[in-house]
């Protein structure tokens, strides 16, 4: 048995060969997004977990940009970690966390515009991988256009995610979408139906931010 290897078998349901990262990273990281719409701090923990085991994955699938992203995540859940534990005093909710908020419509279109551009940009250099560096990525990038969406984009919901901001949950449903048909794409069906739960939870998550921002406005 190898853990890390995404072609030793966990075990096998209906068919399906499940492996160990494919089940682990899984239910890690639906535990996170889970807590995290719940504003829950422990989300971040648990996230760290989670892209470590699907840094390996993502890889022997060769969705690489998605590769890359997790070591961006390693680095986020620690900064986010830190950052809703440690708010300013103006920041603080009644628990002494960071509170939630709404971002400014000019940050908004920032954010936007960085997004599809990197989206271009890095689906352009996706789809040369195989070429540039043929040692280390012998396939050519799966999707390279729609997976570097899911990677600028992820990254931009994360800095709005660690900044408890509502709308990183509109972003988070956009990526979702997008990442369940690439996943299930791929044959990863666990982790595509993850997605397809996530695409729930981004809603859950707006829903109840948005309520917590009014609840703090009286």
């Amino acid at each position: 048995m190898n853990f890390f290897d995404h072609q030793s078998a966990f075990f096998t349901l209906w068919g399906y060969t499940m492996s160990y990262l494919e089940f682990f990273g899984t239910l890690a990281g639906a535990l996170a997004v889970w807590l995290s719409a719940k504003g829950k701090i422990i989300s971040w923990p648990l996230g760290l977990l989670n892209v470590t085991l699907f840094f390996f994955l993502f890889y022997q699938i060769q969705l690489y940009p998605d590769m890359f992203l997790q070591v961006f995540f390693f680095i986020t859940n620690i900064l986010g970690w830190w950052r809703w534990s440690h708010p300013n005093k103006n920041e603080e909710d009644q628990k002494k966390e960071l509170r939630v908020s709404f971002t400014s419509k000019k940050v908004l279109a920032l954010l936007g515009i960085a997004g599809f551009s990197v989206t271009f940009l890095f689906g352009l250099f996706a789809s040369k991988l195989h070429v540039l560096l043929p040692n280390l990525f012998q396939q050519p990038s799966a999707f390279p256009y729609l997976d570097s969406f899911v990677t600028s984009m992820s990254i931009v919901a994360t800095y709005l995610m660690v900044q408890k901001k509502v709308e990183c949950w509109l972003v988070w449903l956009a990526v979702d979408v997008v990442a369940t048909g690439l996943y299930f794409n791929k044959g990863i069906y666990f982790v595509g139906a993850e997605y397809f739960v996530f695409c729930i939870i981004a809603a859950f998550g707006f829903i109840r931010w948005r309520k917590e921002v009014f609840r703090y406005a009286h």
